[in-house]
């Protein structure tokens, strides 16, 4: 019954706060879960609202799925300040917990991965570190099967009348997204003419602000693995800071962002 319930059983807090195992007996080890656990769960929320927007656009109905975005955007937020509190943790400190990683590393989080196909960061080869994990792997198939949120948003535009080829909205979902210069065109006449386009100018930023606050928690994470150890290499066996660096290269929608300046 309702009036049974209390704030520790809603929330399940005896499960959640005896979820930290540290495995030595290094201070900073509870921080370092900490931030790992709380990243997850802010993931979780993350994957939550982007599967519900990427339906409701879909249907073209768009209100709900702005507000959906916008809660993303503040819970990437969150993920960002994660890094200045981690940050905290010198390189003598995280040299008393490293020898007790292992190979895991943050680089396997398939919530994480999960987030990169639902905006369109795909890579086939992303999936094999999931293969211990059969139910894993086998969602992130799935999600490459379907279009991300803005192969969707791009043949929202074509309902509407924008010409977008045949050969953008029939491209393999499993790939990520490529340049197209007609998908610049169709956002350069929406940015042209806001007040014509009202919704998808609004979806439009909406989305911007997803890769503005993906790229700043990219840049977080290199900043602090770089202040941390340098640069070593990852405890999952990647480049570490230079990989980082690589990724932040890549662009989930290349033309919102080459739109500003044919505009």
């Amino acid at each position: 019954m309702a009036e049974d319930v209390t704030y520790s059983s809603y929330l399940d807090l005896d499960r959640i706060l005896a979820a930290q195992h540290p495995a030595s007996d290094a201070h900073d080890e509870m921080l370092f879960i900490i931030v790992h656990q709380a990243s997850e769960l802010w993931l979780k929320l993350c994957l939550h609202e982007l599967q519900a927007a990427r339906g409701c656009i879909v249907v073209d109905h768009l209100r709900p799925a702005f507000k959906m975005l916008a809660r993303v955007a503040r819970a990437q937020g969150q993920l960002i300040q994660s890094w200045d509190v981690l940050s905290t943790m010198t390189p003598h400190d995280y040299s008393t917990i490293r020898p007790h990683l292992g190979g895991s590393s943050g680089f396997q989080s398939a919530q994480y991965r999960m987030m990169e196909f639902l905006l369109g960061g795909r890579n086939p080869d992303m999936v094999t570190m999931h293969e211990a994990i059969p139910q894993v792997a086998h969602e992130l198939r799935q999600e490459m099967d379907r279009p991300s949120i803005y192969a969707e948003v791009v043949a929202l535009l074509d309902r509407r009348g924008f010409a977008i080829p045949r050969e953008v909205l029939e491209r393999d979902n499993a790939t990520s997204w490529e340049h197209s210069s007609a998908v610049e065109e169709a956002w350069a006449q929406i940015y042209r003419e806001p007040q014509e386009h009202w919704d998808l100018y609004e979806l439009a930023e909406k989305l911007v602000d997803l890769e503005y606050h993906f790229q700043r928690w990219r840049f977080g994470h290199l900043k602090t693995v770089e202040r941390i150890i340098g640069f070593k290499k990852g405890t999952g066996g990647t480049p570490g800071v230079p990989y980082l660096a690589g990724v932040l290269k890549n662009a989930f929608f290349p033309e919102l962002l080459s739109v500003r300046t044919a505009i």
